[in-house]
Order: structure tokens, then sequence, then C-alpha cells
């Protein structure tokens, strides 16, 4: 069992409001990936798009100073009352991305972000903000590469994950033309969820699924600011 899988199965179920992202597979690979950096007393850290706040609680259970930013309120609500619950201290904030941390940098950036790609480009609204992320599924993807290298300080790391379907070099490349070391430090194979599987037609149409398949390829990319 991993250290990300370990840490949310002895914890007490988290409070997810409705529309709150739950936590699945793509949260434990991103916890076990901040778990490997070594983050501990002292490490500033930042949780962009915090849903629960599975992933700032967590990394407070080791000690960092953690900061979590969602734009919906039922996450905020949902990550203040989970720290609550697991007695962490995590600062909660409300905004869009960084706005909400206006002028502040961290050691880590991490960020569970939004990345099945949709029919619609159209700002998605209820349970769907939490995964849709618009036609190419980068809706966010690219956003928080671009604020990443004003966020990171010298030495930071950024740690996101993301679907294969959103474009792993895309990303990687997007990070490097911003100045970041990026390269992917895990990968997991998950079967497909049932938003996935409801657009399987679409998302062959697209050209972004090549062959009928029922599993799904999530990459964490960590990027380092120099």
């Amino acid at each position: 069992m991993s250290a990300g899988t370990a840490m949310l199965a002895r914890s007490r179920p988290l409070v997810t409001l409705p529309g709150v992202y739950v936590p699945h597979e793509d949260t434990r690979l991103l916890l076990r990936a901040l778990y490997r950096e070594g983050v501990g007393a002292g490490t500033e850290i930042l949780d962009l798009g915090s849903g629960s706040g599975a992933l700032a609680v967590g990394a407070a259970r080791r000690g960092a100073r953690a900061t979590a930013v969602d734009i919906s309120w039922q996450a905020v609500i949902s990550t203040r009352i989970n720290a609550w619950l697991s007695r962490q201290r995590v600062t909660v904030r409300h905004g869009d991305l960084t706005e909400a941390v206006c002028g502040r940098s961290f050691d880590m950036v991490v960020s569970n972000p939004p990345y099945v790609p949709t029919p619609s480009n159209r700002s998605p609204w209820g349970a769907a903000r939490a995964w849709d992320a618009g036609r190419d599924g980068r809706l966010l993807v690219d956003r928080i590469c671009e604020v990443a290298p004003r966020t990171l300080r010298p030495g930071g790391v950024l740690l996101m994950v993301h679907s294969a379907l959103c474009g792993t070099e895309d990303t990687l490349e997007r990070l490097a033309s911003e100045g970041l070391a990026a390269t992917v430090s895990d990968r997991a194979i998950i079967p497909f969820g049932p938003v996935m599987r409801s657009r399987l037609a679409w998302l062959q149409r697209q050209g972004l699924l090549d062959e009928v398949r029922d599993t799904d390829e999530l990459v964490i990319i960590r990027a380092e600011h120099s």
C-alpha cells in the first residue's frame, strides 16, 4: 500500500459537500508524490483547487504550513471541516487559483485540477466543475503552468496530476517554456470512471482515443524552479 493510500485509509472519511470532488486514485497518486518530496516542518505548500482538502491536510500532517485555495465555496467549507476534524492547521482561501494568495510564493505547489475533456467549452457549473476542463482538458492545466513560475520560490517544486489524454508532452513543453525543469515522475493506469465512459464515442471522434479501451493513464508532472 502506498503512503498516500495508507494515509487516506487510516484517516476518518473526508467530508465532501455536494459538488465537491471525492478523492480517488489521482488524489492518492499525487499524495504519494508529495510525500516523496520529503515534505516536513517549515515547508510552505499551496494546494490549488483543494476540493476536499485531502492534499493540504496530508501535507499538514507532515508538519508543512499548508494553504488551500478553491473557487468553490463548497470546497472551501469542505477543506475547513476536514482540517478541523483532522486537527490540522490549514489556511483556506476562496478564489480563482493564485488570485487568492497574490504576491506570495511557496516551496511547493500541488494541484489536482479538472482535466476531463468535454464537448462544451462553456465554464462548467455544479458538480461538473470538479472534472470538466474544456474540449482539450487543459482549461486549468495551462493556467497552472502559467502561474507556477511566479508562485514557486527558487528550488520550489510543482506537482500536478492529470490524464494523459490532456497531452503529457504539451504540459512538459509548456512548463519548459516558462523556465521550469519538468518531468513525469509517476504514472498509473486506472479504469475509466463514469464520466469518461459516457464520453468514449466523443473522445474517439476528437482523436483523443485511437482505440476502444476502458482504462486511463494518469501522470504526475514534476516541475522544479531553478
